[in-house]
């Protein structure tokens, strides 16, 4: 069985908790994910299925992809992507219902892209004194090591590019399902802008 889906952050919203607690939740809307191919540990050395989710015209949908969704008599999909560890048969469905109220997910997404950036705001450096004429206000320091080794280590914490990359949000607890509006309610933030494809998978499998 399915214990994984693709879906979309459409916003943040409050919820009520079983107890009468109001928590922050975020509310990701699922569409049908129709499973279009599968792999198997025999023939490519993993198991996993590809779904096919989010309405697009048949238009816009290339020649291989178009003859893929007619093969399985699926409607045409904007993505196509893999769930590692799942299985399942081709033209199956996987809605919103593979969660219950309560269920501990990873949620995995993109995080906003912030371009490039210092280290105050991408790693939280102190300042550097500003009074007396100082002009060490931002910056970040020594980074070298003198004259031996005479070069900067791999992996210090330097000015660059923030965010745009792959964030995984763990344990966050499912707080409402609504099957009927496809809709999946997770208590806390998700990484990502509004409209972000997210990934939702059941905590431990």
């Amino acid at each position: 069985m399915a214990t994984a889906i693709f879906g979309r952050k459409k916003h943040m919203t409050q919820a009520f908790e079983e107890d009468g607690t109001l928590v922050s939740a975020t509310v990701i809307e699922v569409e049908p994910n129709f499973i279009t191919a599968s792999r198997t540990a025999e023939a490519d050395g993993y198991e996993a299925v590809q779904v096919g989710f989010g309405t697009v015209p048949t238009r816009k949908v290339n020649k291989p992809h178009a003859g893929q969704f007619e093969k399985h008599e699926t409607p045409p999909r904007r993505h196509l992507k893999e769930l590692r560890g799942v299985t399942g048969e081709v033209g199956e469905s996987i809605g919103a219902d593979v969660f219950e109220v309560g269920d501990t997910v990873h949620v995995s997404a993109t995080s906003k892209g912030k371009g490039f950036q210092g280290t105050v705001k991408r790693h939280g450096f102190g300042r550097g004194p500003v009074s007396h004429g100082s002009h060490n206000v931002r910056a970040p320091g020594s980074v070298g090591a003198s004259a031996d080794p005479a070069r900067i280590f791999r992996g210090q914490k330097m000015p660059g590019q923030m965010g745009n990359k792959e964030v995984t949000v763990k344990n966050l607890r499912v707080v409402n399902v609504d099957v009927e509006n496809g809709e999946i309610w997770v208590r806390g933030g998700v990484p990502g802008g509004r409209n972000a494809v997210v990934k939702i998978r059941k905590a431990g499998e």
